[in-house]
């Protein structure tokens, strides 16, 4: 296996795993919204705060995705840098 073979490897391993996460936390969400819709009923007073509290999950599920999106571009453009300053290193080092 190439260098690169293992980098897609990787790569691709990577993304399945923060895909499953990002599934598991909707999923959550929806198993939370169908709780709340048990517990507040939309009638009446509750309709807000049914509303509200739904609101709020799917806000929480937006920033979980987006947490872990930006740890994957992080994780993923770690090499890069690393190799870029060792390029760098390299060529300083041959003059």
């Amino acid at each position: 296996m190439t260098a690169t073979q293992g980098k897609e490897k990787g790569t691709t391993r990577l993304f399945g795993t923060i895909e499953q996460a990002e599934h598991t936390s909707l999923e959550a969400v929806r198993k939370f919204v169908d709780t709340v819709d048990g517990a507040f009923p939309d009638l009446g007073d509750n309709g807000p705060r049914r509303k509200n509290i739904i609101d709020s999950a799917f806000k929480m599920t937006e920033q979980v995705v987006s947490a872990s999106t930006r740890l994957a571009q992080s994780i993923l453009e770690l090499p890069e840098k690393v190799l870029t300053e060792s390029d760098r290193e390299s060529a300083s080092s041959a003059k």
